[in-house]
């Protein structure tokens, strides 16, 4: 008899806990009257992932720019353009990757002094350097964009870029220096002449930058500024061994959508 109370007991209470567990269950479901219009809507995953379709973006892009070549007691400074075309990789959550390749045109002046190796002046001599420098810029570069009205959205990007160096010619001015300077200058392997840095392995050719920057952007318009930090050493043939030199440098362009 005991038994049975034992089992009609037990039988009780699992039918009251099934019971509770379907109204919890029953409270948890939607309320269908006043669930939204496209509850049912069997294509709204579809729309959802059609928001994060992967596509490309391709710019012309021109502007202009400035280049430090940081020594360890002077600097010289290239301004000029760049022209190219990019291409961002549209990502999902407001970010893209670009890249491109765009041609950067600078030129600069500077003076460089050296002691007189003439007899007759103790005065100092100057070596007058005019350079005009074409490289190949290929940045790679990760972008966030953020919506502020409209089609108006204001963006930051940081990467890498490597520069290729084509062409850095240096049109030497020897007009106020002596001879006997412009010969002991010779003798220790200083050019005097004009010549390409790249050529006479004064100048690395490759340049690698880290860059910071961010701008503006509307309908196909957009406006960019940034900097860049050169991270190696571009001397190849140091005058002395602790000679090292690295390339920074500026930028503010302009790029239309295609």
């Amino acid at each position: 008899m005991m038994n049975m109370r034992v089992i009609y007991i037990s039988l009780l209470m699992c039918l009251t806990t099934i019971a509770v567990f379907a109204q919890d269950s029953k409270t948890a479901l939607p309320d269908l009257q006043t669930a939204e219009p496209d509850f049912f809507d069997p294509t709204r995953k579809v729309e959802l992932k059609e928001d994060y379709q992967f596509s490309t973006t391709w710019r012309w892009e021109t502007g202009y720019t400035q280049l430090n070549q940081r020594q360890d007691t002077s600097s010289l400074y290239l301004h000029g353009v760049r022209l190219g075309a990019t291409v961002d990789f549209n990502l999902p959550y407001h970010f893209s990757m670009q890249t491109g390749a765009l041609a950067t045109l600078t030129y600069g002046r500077n003076n460089q002094h050296w002691a007189s190796m003439s007899a007759e002046s103790a005065q100092v001599n100057v070596m007058q350097h005019n350079i005009v420098q074409l490289q190949l810029t290929i940045p790679v570069r990760a972008y966030y964009n953020i919506v502020l009205w409209k089609q108006l959205r204001m963006f930051f990007y940081a990467g890498p870029q490597l520069q290729i160096g084509l062409t850095s010619y240096d049109v030497i001015n020897t007009e106020q220096m002596s001879n006997p300077t412009i010969q002991w200058l010779e003798q220790q392997g200083i050019a005097t002449q004009a010549h390409d840095r790249y050529v006479t392995r004064d100048l690395y050719r490759t340049n690698i930058q880290f860059g910071l920057g961010g701008g503006f952007e509307w309908e196909r318009y957009r406006l960019q500024a940034g900097y860049d930090f050169g991270l190696n050493n571009i001397i190849k043939t140091p005058i002395v061994p602790s000679h090292k030199m690295n390339e920074w440098g500026w930028m503010c362009t302009f790029s239309y959508q295609l």
